[in-house]
């Protein structure tokens, strides 16, 4: 990436807006055909939170809390997967928490048993030879190996304690990995600190609010992409809205750069905002929503590299410090909404959880603006810093035609028709995107309604959707196989040359009902 993300503030443009124009097309061009699904746990114990894949072994790995294990998967039939062992890692801490895949190298950060000290990387072989250790920071919560395998970066993302008492520094861990599996022993390992932006001016609607933290402490690394040229390593700073650059030529971190926020007030941007009426209604509301993404991923297209973003949105909600609040719990400025009564019924705008840190801009004990959390959407940012495109309320008016009685449910009980419309609605967490014959494709899975909803991206600045799939039943017992799966954490592309059976298939891990499933993605 020649020029970084400087600026990322820009609302929903018009280029965007006339985009949502294209998106719903009157048939759907790609097909994500179910192959196999793999069961590795109980029922909301974590046991298949994010999945990495080898193409070598044709392996798929698992991070799998339940077990405090990394699960092995033989896809060498991805129509029959098949549970092979476990790697244990028990004795390094709490628990996994993400996974990634290189070479003959296998990454796992994990939590320490005190979710404030400093965690580690944990390296195994391909073949399941535990290898070592390297401390990381606190809370390594992703990483991911640069494209061209030289480096892994781990987010560490330095969450506070429950009493918000004790609130380590965010930060990020770089190993070299260049030697691979006969060379990680003795590798180089840097510790990037984030305390040089203490005192430094940072960009609009960058979020740093928690109680008597510093910059360093209040960012939050969460999220790791890195670009295709391997230089530059974005991390998203999630509870920050926000986006870190670390070069990963000199190890440094070199800027920060806001999402900032959505117009919800414009057409083509609403949503459904309770929970309590009998009805879909998705429309404008006077909101601003923050970004907030959790994953993302670095494209090359057309030549060009873009930032894709799952915007799921998230709060702080501590026993000592909780910023949310429901609408109807506020007290509006009556200037800037006359109508506050009307808004503030719980069929209208009062069920939809907002935020005290933000939204009193003169300080007057009122709130002049009412934010959401995340933007419901997926979003498409260019190297200059502009919005190419954001989804709008195209994944909400998407689910809510063809999920029914499933549009904006949860992950954990059914049925659960509108129960996260108050609050992030479908969700969209995780991201991968994917070339065939030609055309590149975004892969977006929705963790609350639990399905994968697909994007022609091959013109960024006019997305389409041309597919949707799940394995999910919303009329069967949440707890039960027949539900199928539930809480997509983690997507993954294989390409049809890397692929076990030749074709393009998608592999996604599902938190909540612990299964991990293979989809054959079927164009026309």
């Amino acid at each position: 990436m020649k020029n970084p993300i400087l600026s990322l503030r820009k609302l929903f443009s018009t280029t965007a807006a006339l985009a949502l124009l294209q998106v719903l097309p009157s048939a759907e061009a790609l097909e994500l055909k179910h192959l196999s699904t793999a069961d590795l746990g109980g029922f909301d114990e974590g046991a298949a939170e994010i999945v990495a894949f080898d193409a070598a072994t044709k392996q798929i790995f698992a991070i799998n809390a339940e077990r405090k294990s990394i699960t092995v998967v033989d896809a060498s039939d991805p129509a029959a997967l098949k549970e092979v062992k476990d790697l244990d890692i028990s004795e390094q801490g709490k628990a996994p928490t993400c996974i990634a895949v290189y070479g003959d190298l296998v990454a796992a950060t994990v939590e320490n048993e005190d979710k404030q000290a400093n965690g580690k990387i944990v390296f195994f072989s391909t073949a399941g030879d535990f290898l070592c250790t390297v401390e990381a920071g606190a809370l390594p919560d992703n990483l991911h190996f640069s494209p061209d395998g030289k480096y892994l970066v781990a987010a560490n993302e330095g969450e506070p304690s429950d009493d918000y008492k004790n609130d380590p520094e965010g930060s990020v861990t770089i190993v070299d990995t260049s030697g691979g599996a006969a060379g990680i022993k003795d590798a180089k390992v840097w510790q990037v600190s984030l305390a040089k932006f203490n005192d430094a001016e940072l960009p609009e609607y960058t979020r740093i609010f928690g109680p008597e933290a510093t910059v360093a402490m209040d960012l939050e690394p969460e999220y790791v992409a890195v670009s295709p040229d391997s230089k530059t390593a974005y991390i998203i700073l999630q509870e920050n809205n926000a986006v870190l650059m670390v070069d990963l030529e000199s190890k440094e971190a070199t800027a920060i750069a806001s999402f900032g926020v959505k117009d919800h007030s414009k057409e083509g941007n609403g949503f459904d905002a309770s929970d309590k009426s009998d009805k879909v209604d998705i429309r404008p509301w006077p909101v601003l929503g923050f970004y907030m993404p959790d994953a993302a991923v670095a494209a090359e297209i057309g030549g060009k590299t873009y930032l894709l973003t799952a915007n799921e949105g998230d709060s702080r909600d501590y026993d000592g410090y909780s910023e949310e609040v429901r609408v109807k719990d506020l007290k509006l400025d009556a200037e800037k909404y006359p109508n506050a009564a009307e808004l503030q019924a719980e069929d209208q705008l009062g069920r939809l959880k907002t935020t005290t840190a933000n939204g009193d801009t003169d300080g007057d004990g009122d709130f002049d603006q009412i934010y959401s959390y995340g933007a419901r959407s997926f979003a498409i940012w260019d190297a200059e810093g502009g919005l190419v495109y954001d989804s709008g309320d195209v994944i909400e008016q998407y689910t809510a035609k063809e999920l029914g009685e499933g549009f904006n449910a949860t992950n954990d009980e059914q049925p659960s028709f509108k129960n996260r419309s108050d609050d992030k609605g479908p969700e969209p967490e995780a991201i991968d995107t994917g070339v065939i014959d030609g055309k590149t494709y975004a892969f977006v899975g929705l963790e609350r309604v639990s399905g994968v909803i697909v994007f022609d991206i091959t013109d960024p600045t006019a997305p389409k959707v041309v597919g949707y799939g799940s394995n999910r039943d919303h009329s069967a017992p949440i707890d039960t196989e027949a539900a199928g799966d539930i809480g997509p954490e983690c997507v993954v592309f294989v390409p049809a040359d890397k692929s076990p059976n030749g074709k393009n298939i998608l592999i996604v891990s599902n938190e909540v009902s612990g299964t991990v499933s293979t989809y054959e993605v079927v164009t026309e």
